[in-house]
C-alpha cells in the first residue's frame, strides 16, 4: 500500500501525532484524509489548510455512534478506507494511594481506559469492517490499521497505572487482532512512541519539562518529532510484511520510576 491514492482516517487527527500523519498523507498524495477529533474548530482549520482532500469529522472515541457516523461519512465521501491510524488519547498521572492512603480516583482510571484502549479498539474494529469491503491487491491486502501505544506500556512511571494499563492493552491486542483480521487481508501494527515533541507537555511544564526529558533519551539526544512518527506510519503502510507487531519509537529511552 502506498499513501498516494490511499484514503486515510486518523483519530486525534487535529493535533500532535495525528496532525503529522494528516499532513504527511496529503503531502504524499493521499486521495482522502479524514481528520477525526473532538476539537471541531481545530479539525476544520487543519482541513481547510490541507485542501479539498481533507475531511474534518467530529469524533469522541468514547461514543460508538460518533465512530460509526465517521465511517459512514468517509465511505460516502471517498468510497473506501485503506489506512486507519488511532492517535486519540489522553495522559493521566495519579498514584494508586495518596500520601494519606486515599485510593486513586476510579472514574479517572475508567476515563483513561475508555479513551485510550476501548476507543482505539472501537475505531479499529469499525475501520476493519469498512476495509473488508475493499478490493484486495495482488497480495490479498485490503487495508492496514496502526494503533498508538507508548513506552509507558513497558516501563510506566510512578502514577501511570491507568495510562500504562491503557497503552499496555493496545500492545496486548495487536497480535490477536492481526490474527483476527488476516482472513480479510487487513494488517494491524502498533507504534509505541517515546518522548515526542508534541503539545501534550505544554500544560504540565512546557519547555522546562521538555529539557529535562531530553536527558532520559539515549540517542539522538532530543525529543522525537511528530513527523518522524508519521514517517513510521507511512513505512508500516508501505511494507506489507509488517503485521502483528509493536515497534518502539523511542531513541532507546527506558523510563526510570519517576
Amino acid at each position: 500500500m502506498r499513501l498516494s491514492n490511499s484514503v486515510v482516517a486518523i483519530t486525534g487527527g487535529a493535533s500532535g501525532l495525528g496532525e503529522a500523519v494528516a499532513r504527511r498523507s496529503i503531502d504524499q498524495g493521499a486521495a482522502g484524509v479524514a481528520i477525526l477529533d473532538v476539537n471541531d474548530d481545530a479539525a476544520s482549520s487543519l482541513a481547510s489548510e490541507l485542501g479539498d482532500n481533507a475531511l474534518p469529522l467530529h469524533c469522541d472515541v468514547r461514543n460508538g455512534n460518533d465512530v460509526t457516523d465517521a465511517m459512514t461519512a468517509i465511505t460516502e465521501r471517498f468510497g473506501r478506507l485503506n489506512l486507519a491510524v488511532a492517535c486519540a488519547g489522553i495522559g493521566w498521572a495519579e498514584r494508586t494511594l495518596a500520601k494519606d492512603s486515599t485510593p486513586a480516583d476510579l472514574d479517572a482510571y475508567r476515563r483513561v481506559i475508555e479513551i485510550n484502549l476501548i476507543g482505539t479498539y472501537d475505531f479499529a474494529r469499525q475501520a476493519a469492517s469498512v476495509m473488508s469491503r475493499n478490493e484486495a491487491d495482488e497480495s490479498g491486502e485490503r487495508g492496514a490499521i496502526v494503533m498508538t501505544a507508548s513506552l509507558a506500556a513497558f516501563d510506566g512511571q510512578i502514577g501511570q497505572s491507568a495510562y500504562s494499563a491503557s497503552k499496555g492493552g493496545i500492545v496486548g491486542m495487536t497480535l490477536p487482532m492481526a490474527r483476527d483480521l488476516a482472513p480479510v487481508g487487513v494488517r494491524v501494527m502498533t507504534i509505541a512512541p517515546g518522548l515526542m515533541d508534541t503539545p501534550i507537555y505544554d500544560p504540565v511544564g512546557g519547555a522546562e519539562l521538555k529539557e529535562r526529558l531530553v536527558g532520559l533519551t539515549v540517542f539522538p539526544k532530543r525529543l522525537g518529532a511528530a513527523d518522524e512518527y508519521a514517517h513510521l506510519v507511512q513505512s508500516i503502510a508501505e511494507n506489507s510484511y509488517l503485521n502483528g507487531e509493536t515497534i518502539r519509537h523511542d531513541a532507546a529511552t527506558r523510563l526510570p520510576p519517576r
